[in-house]
């Protein structure tokens, strides 16, 4: 298996001929969707889901009610390879895959909350957890945890606090364009402060493996 990091939320994991790509939005290299297998979007949000980085790919893509009614209104030539799955629906893209959760993490309270599905990959024998915008624990352990670690949404001690919550032993850093690399170090220190013995959290480069 081979778990790759592309611009801002973007995973890309490869395993036995599949190539499942997560939310490739506008801070996503375009090589990211290179020879897809499958694509799945979290959220409406630009940098989750870009129609360029869907057109660059055949492959069949796999998102939520909300996120399929905007392709149908600004990418209708899209619309025919969209699956729309619901909250704790199992369905297979290649490899299994369950919809964790419903709701994007509070922006403001004055603020509408969008539509955001997590999902938990099982591949090569391990669960993989992307959350999207959202801090909605899996239901069931992951051995690894794609991290929000900025966000107008977040506080760091949140995204600690979600961590230490979800208990992964392996933790990537994603969604992380908002902050400078100053501050990416700090939140690097503190994860580890506060991390149980043997677990790890880390920060890749764009189109660096885990």
């Amino acid at each position: 298996m081979r778990i790759t990091k592309f611009g801002h939320a973007c995973v890309r994991i490869e395993d036995g001929g599949q190539v499942v790509v997560l939310d490739p939005g506008v801070f996503t290299d375009p090589e990211a969707v290179d020879a897809a297998t499958a694509v799945l979007i979290t959220h409406e949000h630009a940098d989750h889901y870009d129609a360029d980085r869907l057109r660059a790919t055949e492959a069949p893509i796999f998102t939520i009610d909300a996120v399929a009614a905007k392709i149908a209104e600004d990418a209708p030539d899209l619309a025919e390879r969209v699956t729309v799955v619901t909250p704790d629906q199992h369905f297979d893209v290649g490899v299994p895959v369950r919809a964790v959760g419903k709701l994007h993490a509070v922006i403001h309270p004055e603020l509408p909350r969008f539509h955001n599905s997590g999902f938990v990959l099982s591949v090569g024998g391990r669960r993989i957890y992307h959350p999207g915008d959202a801090l909605t624990h899996p239901g069931e352990d992951v051995d690894v945890l794609l991290v929000p670690s900025s966000a107008p949404w977040l506080k760091a001690s949140e995204a600690i606090d979600f961590v230490r919550e979800v208990n992964a032993p392996s933790n990537l850093a994603i969604h992380d364009r908002i902050y400078t690399e100053a501050a990416h170090g700090m939140l690097e220190r503190h994860m580890d402060m506060f991390l149980p013995e043997g677990h790890s959290y880390v920060r890749r480069a764009d189109g660096e493996d885990l």
